[in-house]
C-alpha cells in the first residue's frame, strides 16, 4: 500500500512527515530526472528507524487505535489470501442474513474447511450494510448453523474475530441477542471438530467470544481482546470517554499483555507499522500459524480434543462447575 494511502494515526505524525518528504523527492526525481537516490535512501532508513522506535513503545490505547485502523485487513481479506474456493453461505434460516458475520466452506491446502468471521466495511455504504462489524442475533445464529454443519461433515472450523461488540440495539435485544451468544458458547465448547480462533483486530466482549471458543486462540500483534471497549470502561468508571487511554492501560487489553498472562496460544508478529502496511505478509504469517495449530489439533482423536478443550475452558474461566 502506498504511503500516501496509509491514513496515519496521530501518534504516527512524525513518520507521516518523513514519508511526505520521501514522496516529494520521488516526484521531483521523476519529473526533473535529478539524481537524489542517496537522499532517498537516507530518508527511507530514517523513516524505518523512527517507525521501529515508535512501535517499540506503543501504549495500550495506541494499540487499540491500530486494531481499529480503517486500512487493516478484514476477515474476507484473510479468507481470500489464505483459503481457496470460498463459497459464502447466507442466512440463519429463521429471520435474516446478517452481513456483519460472513462464513462458508473453503479449502485450506486442498482440505475442505469452514470459515466464519466478523466483517467490517470499507466505505460508508458497506459500513452501514455490515452494521460497522457489530453482529445481530441472526448473525450469531448463522454462525451457529455453520458450526453445526461443520461438525456434521467433519470440517475443521476457522474463525476470525474483529468486532467492537455485539449490536446493542433494542431490536437485537428483542430477538434474543444474549441467548444467541450463549447458544454459540455452549455449542463451540463441545463441537466435535477442530476450532481455531484468531483475533485480527478488535475482540469486543461477548460479541467476540460468541465465535471465539475453540481449541486454539491466536492474536495478531496489534489486536485487542476485552470485556468492554476502553471508551465504555472510561464512561462507567470515570463518567467520561476522554479517559479511554487510562482505561485501556488498566484493563490490559493488548495481545502482548494477554500473551504474557498465558491466555493466547500464539502471538503473531505483524509487519513493521502494522498489518495495514503489508496485507500479503500478514496473511502469510497468519496462514503459517493456522496450518501449524490445525495440524496439532487434527492429530488428536475427537474425544481427546474435546476433553482438552473442556479443561482449557475451565482453566480460562469461561465456564464454572
Amino acid at each position: 500500500m502506498a504511503s500516501s494511502d496509509l491514513n496515519f494515526l496521530e501518534f504516527e505524525r512524525p513518520i507521516a512527515e518523513l514519508e511526505a518528504k520521501i514522496e516529494e523527492l520521488r516526484y521531483v526525481s521523476d519529473d526533473a530526472e535529478v539524481s537524489i537516490s542517496d537522499e532517498l535512501t537516507r530518508l527511507q532508513a530514517k523513516s524505518r528507524q523512527l517507525t521501529e522506535q515508535i512501535f517499540r513503545n506503543l501504549t495500550p490505547w495506541q494499540v487499540s487505535q491500530l486494531a481499529r485502523h480503517p486500512h487493516r485487513p478484514y476477515a474476507r481479506d484473510y479468507i481470500d489470501a489464505i483459503f481457496t474456493e470460498f463459497e459464502e453461505l447466507h442466512g440463519d434460516r429463521a429471520y435474516a442474513d446478517d452481513a456483519a458475520i460472513i462464513g462458508g466452506v473453503a479449502r485450506l491446502d486442498g482440505e475442505p474447511v469452514m470459515v466464519v468471521g466478523e466483517q467490517k466495511g470499507r466505505d460508508t455504504r458497506e459500513k452501514v450494510a455490515r452494521n460497522f462489524g457489530m453482529p445481530r442475533p441472526e448473525g450469531y445464529r448463522k454462525a451457529k448453523r455453520l458450526f453445526e454443519m461443520a461438525e456434521r461433515f467433519s470440517l475443521p472450523v476457522f474463525t476470525f474475530i474483529d468486532t467492537p461488540g455485539a449490536y446493542p440495539g433494542v431490536g437485537a435485544e428483542e430477538r434474543g441477542q444474549s441467548e444467541a451468544i450463549a447458544h454459540n458458547l455452549f455449542l463451540l465448547s463441545q463441537l466435535r471438530t477442530p476450532v481455531i480462533c484468531t483475533v485480527t483486530g478488535e475482540g469486543g466482549s461477548g460479541g467476540a467470544l460468541a465465535i471465539g471458543v475453540g481449541d486454539r486462540l491466536l492474536m495478531l500483534e496489534y489486536s485487542t481482546y476485552s470485556v468492554i471497549s476502553p471508551e465504555g470502561c472510561a464512561s462507567i468508571l470515570w463518567k467520561s470517554a476522554d479517559k479511554a487511554a487510562e482505561a485501556a492501560d488498566a484493563m490490559g487489553i493488548t495481545a502482548t499483555r494477554l500473551n504474557e498472562l498465558g491466555l493466547v496460544d500464539q502471538l503473531i508478529e505483524e509487519p513493521l507499522g502494522g498489518a495495514h502496511r503489508d496485507w500479503a505478509e500478514t496473511a502469510r504469517r497468519l496462514g503459517e500459524a493456522l496450518r501449524r495449530h490445525h495440524g496439532e489439533v487434527a492429530a488428536l482423536d475427537v474425544d481427546t480434543m474435546c476433553s482438552q478443550r473442556y479443561e482449557r475452558l475451565m482453566a480460562l474461566g469461561h465456564f464454572k462447575e
